[in-house]
């Protein structure tokens, strides 16, 4: 399995005079994330930047290819409505804390 950074931009639906967490189907949104991380497909996630309202949000996804990594978020309330996928890229990942996996 490789890693995957996915970015996610603000979707056609989304409302700026919301907050994040306020945004319609939050909840269904938040139990699928969980999910995902529950069965180690999603390994961290969450808004960048200091507005967690504003701006993207970037997801790692452990997948066995690019393809694999952006369909695990086709089933996601919030995929193309609230959130958008603005990039999928390879991690190759070379640090990390012990137990993490490493390609070196």
């Amino acid at each position: 399995m490789e890693h995957f950074l996915i970015t996610l931009g603000r979707g056609p639906v989304w409302d700026p005079e919301r907050s994040r967490r306020s945004q319609n189907g939050w909840d269904e949104h938040a139990a699928f994330m969980d999910d995902l991380v529950r069965r180690g497909v999603v390994l961290l996630g969450g808004p960048l930047g200091d507005d967690v309202d504003a701006g993207l949000a970037l997801v790692v996804v452990r997948a066995s290819d690019a393809a694999a990594a952006a369909d695990a978020l086709v089933a996601d309330p919030w995929h193309d409505s609230v959130l958008v996928t603005e990039r999928v890229d390879r991690w190759t990942l070379w640090l990390g804390a012990p137990g993490a996996s490493s390609t070196r």
